[in-house]
């Protein structure tokens, strides 16, 4: 469901679906690869508002994610959590005084909780920079592994969460479109500013990513291989105790429920694929799951339904797009 207002108003929309590709795809200019990580069917919703230099959303997600992603080029991204809550980017843990922020340069990975509501500002760079010069304001180096959190005044998080949401849900305070704009820029100047705190990251944190992500790498070049613990331990050079700690502490859960995680939504997406007509037994195994039955109870438990469900699903949103 999309709402647009006059040719001057900026361009507002709100999305809901039950599907986390789809959820992906509806932030739109950002390239991005959902997994789910906690059992239930899925919903979200993403509500935004654009202006000519900004992107101004409000993010909701019923079910914990494991987010890959890379915003629109030439910007850079403010991620405001609603509130306290168990959320990791890059797996750095992010504190309740804190908000996410990336450039395009740099891909990043985000751990959600579930019922996970956060609020996004999308800035053209060109643009932030120019208001910072205007202003004598002076921006921190985003570039850096520090600045995927930064470190604020809990009033000032609050002051932006009720800023976002007026743009993106209400009337933007009465102002005029080009004024809304201005108060957003503004925003992020005030949250970007180089004389904010910055966290400091623990010296093992860099070891323990560098393991986690060799892993991810082995995994998505051997997309159907069976992996073992073992290999795994021998790939990394680390022990299991190691291995484990060390995607406990990244991603929040153990090397073993990361690769059947990472089978059982890359067989979704095979399920999905339009046209498709390979048996599901097939299909399962070749991602790895030799018993049938184990498969379907593992699919239905993580995803609310069962593989034939999503087959059936998809085939029924195709025809309502023709």
């Amino acid at each position: 469901m999309a709402q647009q207002g006059s040719n001057n108003a900026p361009q507002k929309s709100k999305v809901y679906t039950h599907d986390i590709d789809e959820q992906a795809h509806n932030l739109t200019q950002w390239q991005q690869k959902y997994d789910q990580v906690s059992d239930g069917r899925f919903y979200g919703c993403i509500e935004g508002v654009n202006y000519n230099d900004i992107h101004a959303f409000k993010e909701y997600t019923e079910r914990a994610l494991r987010q890959q992603c890379n915003i629109a080029p030439n910007s850079i991204w403010l991620g405001i959590p609603s509130q306290s809550q168990q959320s990791k980017i890059n797996g750095l843990d992010v504190a309740s005084n804190q908000f996410m922020c990336r450039t395009s340069s740099s891909d990043f990975e985000l751990i959600t909780p579930e019922q996970f509501d956060i609020y996004g500002l999308v800035i053209d760079w060109h643009s932030i920079e120019y208001m910072a010069q205007l202003q004598g304001v002076t921006i921190k180096n985003l570039s850096s592994t520090q600045s995927a959190r930064l470190t604020v005044s809990d009033s000032s998080l609050q002051t932006a969460r009720q800023i976002i949401n007026s743009m993106v849900a209400c009337k933007g305070f009465g102002l005029k479109p080009e004024s809304q704009q201005d108060m957003l820029s503004m925003l992020a100047l005030h949250l970007l500013q180089a004389d904010n705190p910055q966290q400091n990251i623990a010296p093992s944190y860099k070891h323990r990513k560098a393991v986690v992500d060799k892993v991810k790498e082995y995994v998505a070049a051997n997309p159907q291989k069976t992996i073992t613990i073992t290999e795994l331990c021998e790939l990394t050079f680390v022990s299991r105790r190691t291995l484990q700690y060390s995607f406990e502490s990244i991603l929040g859960i153990n090397p073993l429920r990361f690769l059947r995680l990472t089978r059982l939504n890359n067989v979704r997406r095979e399920l999905k694929v339009v046209g498709q007509t390979k048996p599901i037994s097939i299909i399962a195994a070749n991602w790895g799951f030799w018993h049938a039955g184990q498969f379907t109870k593992d699919y239905t438990q993580l995803f609310g339904e069962n593989p034939s469900q999503t087959i059936a699903n998809n085939l029924k949103e195709g025809s309502l797009d023709c």
